[in-house]
């Protein structure tokens, strides 16, 4: 399992496609930090365009990498190994890929700007979020067998998580606005990887206090050491329910 996952990432980390997500990512890093003089701004600019490009190249490179390597996994199939590991290393060797790709490209770049308690919540977001979205590919990609719909179902899931899940919750709020629903708000922050990294990242810019009281909830719950594990948790569940779903549905299905 091991020489497979060193090959995987290897063999990733070769691909032109990940070379320039890594350099785009440096580059606006660099960028972002050389515009602004105070650091917290500079994460705050930084921070929508990690949401916005991280999620959706782990979604789409992971979902195309693994329909490209169809023929690949068939002949591991093939060989004495369980499927189980099979499929678990390729994927241990996407979330690897992935994670380094987004250190290398603004992981360093934030230690050496901005490191503080925020910039490495930001850094373990990022790599969170890469392995989240991987995780999800995989799953796309084990229930699609067509190489164009699952590609597709991908780009929507990534929508989805990062535009359509903002105009439903804020369509509750319009509707709901005469009811307290700020805590109600948290659990909603919960079904949303992307929206979870980016509260836990605001309250720690003290963007918290332009939200008024339901600002003030949030801090209450997520500024505490309680809401940090209880968040980071969400965050490994988001990652084990598609990977384990995704095992199931490998080991059963009919290459």
């Amino acid at each position: 399992m091991k020489k497979l996952v060193k090959y995987i990432i290897a063999d990733i980390l070769r691909s032109r496609i990940m070379i320039a997500y890594t350099v785009v990512l440096l580059v606006i890093s660099f960028s972002v930090f050389s515009i602004e003089d105070n650091p917290a701004k500079g994460i705050l600019s930084l921070l929508n365009i990690i949401l916005f490009i991280v999620p959706l190249v782990s979604i789409i490179f992971s979902t195309i990498y693994i329909y490209n390597s169809n023929e690949f996994i068939e002949l591991l199939v093939s060989q004495p190994l369980q499927r189980k590991s099979i499929w678990l290393s390729m994927f241990t060797g996407l979330a690897v890929s992935l994670s380094l790709a987004f250190f290398a490209g603004a992981g360093i770049v934030i230690l050496l700007y901005a490191w503080s308690m925020t910039g490495a919540i930001m850094l373990g977001c990022g790599v969170l979020l890469s392995i989240v979205f991987a995780a999800i590919a995989m799953l796309a990609s084990v229930k699609i067998r067509d190489k164009a719909k699952g590609i597709g179902t991908a780009i929507l899931l990534w929508l989805y998580f990062s535009m359509l899940f903002d105009t439903l919750v804020l369509f509750l709020l319009f509707q709901f606005s005469d009811y307290p629903i700020e805590k109600g708000m948290i659990a909603l922050s919960f079904l949303n990887p992307i929206d979870l990294s980016r509260v836990l990242i605001l309250l720690r810019i003290d963007v918290s206090a332009m939200m008024g009281y339901t600002g003030a909830v949030f801090q209450s719950f997520f500024g505490s050491e309680v809401g940090m594990v209880i968040a980071l948790a969400i965050m490994m569940t988001w990652i084990a329910v598609p990977l384990s779903i995704s095992t199931i549905r490998f080991n059963n299905k009919d290459l």
